[in-house]
């Protein structure tokens, strides 16, 4: 029957280059290693008596294609990498907000909320369709500051703007529990602040934490993103519930705030 005599060949591997004025990383060309075959004569039969020369030479060169047919990692990637099914799905968590004079990038699921104007100069509020604790808000208001550094700090801002935390409401005498001093019931800790500027423009930001008495979610993570133009104070407070920041609710609060800037 015939033989079949195997000869690796190995192509020899060009190297990468780099440039220095490109963060982009050149693929260098890299050929797989072939498999050639070669059917030689020699008298083999199978026990039904068949030559069996032909076949196991196609079979061989079958797996040699399939060998010689492997492509380079940057060639074999998959999915949207490769391009495969079109352009790259955009990012659907989130969704782009103009307003008036600002905008931001708002939860996909969330709606516009039903409930009235809860502060002052509200113009916008989001809520979560499973839980309006969890809710964005704008407001805007006319002011005589040029700049948000007006206000102070970022600690002596907010405590011109502290109705957007929630006033207590019960100013009688109690002893609560929870670790809240005598005669309170609510408490706000802030966690952080920064003072980024962006397309020019000086923004407070502020994150803070509220307790009350009788709070069911451990208390409340309000973020909150400030500034002044024209004569007119842009805030934007994101909120929600402690148990719910925790379970995923945190990216879509800290994506509205931290998107929100003027136009």
């Amino acid at each position: 029957m015939a033989s079949t005599s195997c000869f690796l060949h190995h192509h020899t591997l060009s190297t990468p280059t780099r440039s220095s004025s490109s963060l982009q990383r050149q693929v260098s060309s890299i050929k797989p290693t072939q498999l050639v075959c070669r059917a030689q004569k020699q008298a083999v039969q199978e026990d039904d008596g068949s030559v069996v020369s032909r076949r196991l030479a196609l079979t061989v060169l079958i797996g040699a294609a399939a060998i010689g047919s492997k492509v380079s990692p940057a060639d074999a990637a998959y999915g949207e990498a490769a391009n495969v099914f079109g352009k790259p799905k955009s990012n659907t968590d989130f969704v782009p907000y103009n307003g008036n004079g600002f905008k931001l990038t708002l939860p996909a699921k969330w709606n516009p909320s039903k409930e009235a104007a809860e502060y002052p100069g509200q113009v916008l509020r989001y809520e979560d369709n499973f839980d309006t604790t969890t809710n964005v808000a704008v407001m805007v208001t006319p002011t005589d500051k040029k700049s948000i550094t007006d206000y102070g700090s970022p600690e002596q801002f907010l405590s011109q703007v502290d109705y957007l935390l929630g006033k207590q409401a019960y100013f009688g005498k109690t002893d609560s529990e929870g670790g809240f001093d005598s005669g309170a019931v609510a408490t706000a800790n802030v966690l952080e602040t920064a003072t980024p500027t962006v397309g020019g423009k000086q923004y407070y930001y502020l994150s803070i934490l509220t307790r009350t008495a009788d709070g069911d979610e451990g208390g409340k993570h309000q973020l909150i993103t400030a500034t002044v133009k024209d004569g007119k104070l842009y805030i934007c407070k994101a909120q929600a519930g402690d148990k719910r920041w925790f379970k995923g609710a945190r990216k879509f609060v800290e994506s509205a705030a931290t998107s929100f800037s003027v136009a």
